[in-house]
């Protein structure tokens, strides 16, 4: 078959699913709790015979056997923690003989909790993403499961447009943050976690939660026109 003769427009194409891992076989429940919270919905649950638990969640409410905008939970692989256990112990990490790439790494992830791999949701409104981070916060303030496990961080909208200032300064989420979005007329939300394991060394997992203002061609998930 000659590819290229498919008119492309004429294809629908998404991101079907997301694997995600958690570090240790305990830690499965309190990792499909936080996805949850996250307002993911939790539609499939197997025990696995190495141990653990295998969940599926999707993000479409209404559609919940629709083959994309799946999330799958699963145990981190053995061989893979033994890779990022290999590699922690190779670069000397927490001892006086660090490889300075590490700190100059967690320098970089700490100031931008997109510097580095995430998983992002596109919510259509604001008031149930302030309603979901503020369960995420919750868990972290009063669940021991989550205690010291989640972090928090947000972005508000770069500044100019009246109403939606107006709108952020009166949000329990948004209110008094200085730091902004990059992009303009959307905002961002960042919870870190060990409970979700990834990136070079199977550290913390970023999950970003964001909103984009309605009526904007200009937004922060919109073609650059390279004057941000």
């Amino acid at each position: 078959m000659n590819v290229h003769s498919i008119d492309r427009k004429r294809v629908t194409q998404t991101i079907s699913h997301v694997n995600l891992h958690y570090p240790r076989a305990q830690d499965g429940e309190a990792a499909a709790v936080l996805l949850e919270t996250a307002g993911l919905i939790r539609t499939q649950e197997m025990q696995l015979q190495q141990g653990g638990t295998f969940y599926r969640f999707t993000t479409n409410a209404h559609a919940l056997n629709q083959p994309d905008n799946i999330v799958y939970l699963s145990p981190l692989p053995q061989a893979a923690a033994d890779l990022f256990a290999a590699a922690r112990q190779g670069l000397g990490i927490g001892t006086a003989k660090e490889h300075p790439a590490v700190a100059a790494y967690a320098t970089a992830h700490a100031a931008d909790p997109e510097f580095d791999f995430h998983v992002g949701f596109l919510l259509d409104s604001l008031d149930y993403l302030e309603e979901r981070f503020l369960a995420l916060q919750a868990l972290e303030a009063n669940d021991p499961r989550f205690a010291g496990r989640l972090k928090f961080l947000v972005n508000r909208a770069l500044p100019g447009d009246a109403e939606i200032d107006a709108r952020l300064d009166a949000s329990p989420v948004y209110r008094g943050i200085a730091r902004t979005t990059y992009g303009r007329n959307g905002v961002q939300a960042f919870c870190e976690t060990d409970l979700l394991v990834d990136g070079p060394l199977g550290g913390g997992l970023v999950l970003e939660f964001d909103y984009i203002f309605p009526g904007h061609d200009d937004h922060i998930m919109a073609v650059s026109d390279g004057a941000r």
